[in-house]
C-alpha cells in the first residue's frame, strides 16, 4: 500500500516552481515562498498560469511524483510523465479487455454499481439525518428510482444502455441536490450539473474538488502499473484519462459531493470567493482555491475502515486500494472488482 504523502496545491497565477538539489521551490519573482523535500510529495497539482523549470520537471520524473497543469477553474491541461513503466503484461492484459464489448461492460458495471449504489447513500444519510424535519418526498422518490437503478445495472448486458443507466441515475441524484443545501442557499442555489464552465459557485466547487479527485485517481492507476488512459466505461479520447475518470464514478459521492455539502452547510465557503466571468462561467478565487484544497487535504487524512478490505485506512488512500483492486482483478486474482461502497 501506497504511503499518504502531500500533494502540493499552486494556485497562485505569478508563482514558479523551480528545483533546488532535491528540494522543490515555489517561486514569486525573487521570492522563495516554499521550500519542502521531494520525498515529501506524492504529486503537484498547479492551477492558473503556473510555469515549472525544465529541472523540476525533470526530478518529478525521477521521483515517480506526478505534475499536472490546470486552468484556473480546473480543467486539465497536462501532465508530466516520464517513461511508461510498470507491469507490462498487465497493460497488455488492460488493453484487450478494452477492445473486448464484453469484458469492458463487466468492469463499466461495477463502476456505475458503485456510483449510484454511494449516490443513493448520500440521500439516506440526509434522510436519516433531517427526514423527520420536513417533506423531503422528493428525496425519497429519488432513493427509490436510484434503487431500481441499481437492479437495472446488475441484470444489464449492453454498455450502451448502461451508460444511459448512468445518465439517468445522474439526473435523479442531481435533480434533488439543491434539497441537500440547508445553509446559504441564497447563494449556493443548484439547479443541475453544469461544466466546462460551471454556470454557479455550486458547480464550480463541484468541479474543482473533481479535478483533485481525477489526479488522485491518475497517480494511484499508474502506480499500480495500470494505463489511466484506457478505460472501460468511458471512450477513449487523446488527451483524456478514460480509466481515471471510471475509477472516479464511484468515489465522486462519497469523497466529493458530501463535503462539498459539508463545506456550503457548514457555511466554510463564502459567494466573496468566487467570480462570474463575461462568458457566465464561475471560478474561484486564489484565497477559495486555498480554503477548499485546506479541507480536501484535511479530509483526506481521515480514517476510515476499508467496506472490502476491512483494513483501516486514510480516506486519501481509497484510490489506491481501488486501483490496487482492479490491478488484481485483471490479474487473475480476484473473481471480480469490488467497487467501494459506502457504509
Amino acid at each position: 500500500m501506497r504511503k499518504l504523502l502531500n500533494v502540493l496545491y499552486v494556485t497562485s497565477p505569478d508563482a514558479y516552481i523551480a528545483k533546488d538539489g532535491e528540494n522543490v521551490l515555489v517561486l514569486v519573482g525573487e521570492e522563495t515562498k516554499l521550500r519542502i523535500p521531494i520525498h515529501n510529495l506524492e504529486g503537484i497539482v498547479c492551477f492558473g498560469y503556473t510555469g515549472a523549470s525544465p529541472a523540476l520537471m525533470h526530478l518529478c520524473v525521477e521521483r515517480n511524483v506526478g505534475l499536472s497543469f490546470h486552468s484556473e477553474s480546473g480543467r486539465f491541461l497536462a501532465r508530466v510523465t516520464g517513461r511508461v513503466s510498470g507491469n507490462v503484461l498487465l497493460r497488455r492484459k488492460q488493453y484487450r479487455i478494452a477492445d473486448n464489448v464484453d469484458g469492458s461492460l463487466q468492469f463499466a458495471k461495477g463502476f456505475v454499481f458503485g456510483k449510484i449504489y454511494n449516490s443513493r447513500c448520500v440521500l439516506q444519510r440526509f434522510l436519516r439525518d433531517h427526514g423527520a424535519k420536513d417533506d423531503y418526498s422528493d428525496i425519497h422518490e429519488g432513493v427509490k428510482f436510484l434503487s431500481l437503478q441499481l437492479q437495472k445495472v446488475v441484470n444489464c448486458s449492453n454498455i450502451g444502455i448502461l451508460r444511459g443507466l448512468e445518465g439517468e441515475a445522474a439526473r435523479t441524484y442531481y435533480g434533488v441536490f439543491d434539497k441537500l443545501i440547508l445553509e446559504g442557499k441564497e447563494d449556493f442555489k443548484f439547479n443541475g450539473r453544469s461544466r466546462r464552465p460551471p454556470l454557479d459557485p455550486t458547480n464550480a466547487l463541484l468541479s474543482f474538488l473533481y479535478t483533485l479527485l481525477s489526479h488522485d485517481c491518475t497517480s494511484a492507476l499508474e502506480t499500480v502499473g495500470l494505463d489511466p488512459q484506457v478505460g472501460f466505461l468511458h471512450k477513449e479520447r487523446p488527451g483524456r484519462p478514460s480509466l481515471s475518470l471510471d475509477l472516479m464514478e464511484e468515489l465522486r459521492p462519497y469523497l466529493v459531493d458530501r463535503l462539498s455539502l459539508s463545506m456550503i452547510n457548514n457555511r466554510q465557503v463564502d459567494i466573496k470567493g468566487f467570480i462570474t466571468k463575461e462568458s457566465g462561467g464561475v471560478i474561484m478565487t486564489d484565497e477559495m482555491r486555498k480554503t477548499v484544497i485546506t479541507s480536501w487535504q484535511k479530509r483526506k487524512q481521515e480514517e476510515i475502515t476499508h467496506p472490502f478490505l476491512g483494513e483501516k485506512i486514510p480516506i486519501g488512500l481509497i484510490p489506491y486500494a481501488q486501483a490496487m483492486l482492479l490491478a488484481r482483478h485483471l490479474r487473475g486474482d480476484l473473481d471480480a472488482y469490488p467497487p467501494f461502497l459506502m457504509k
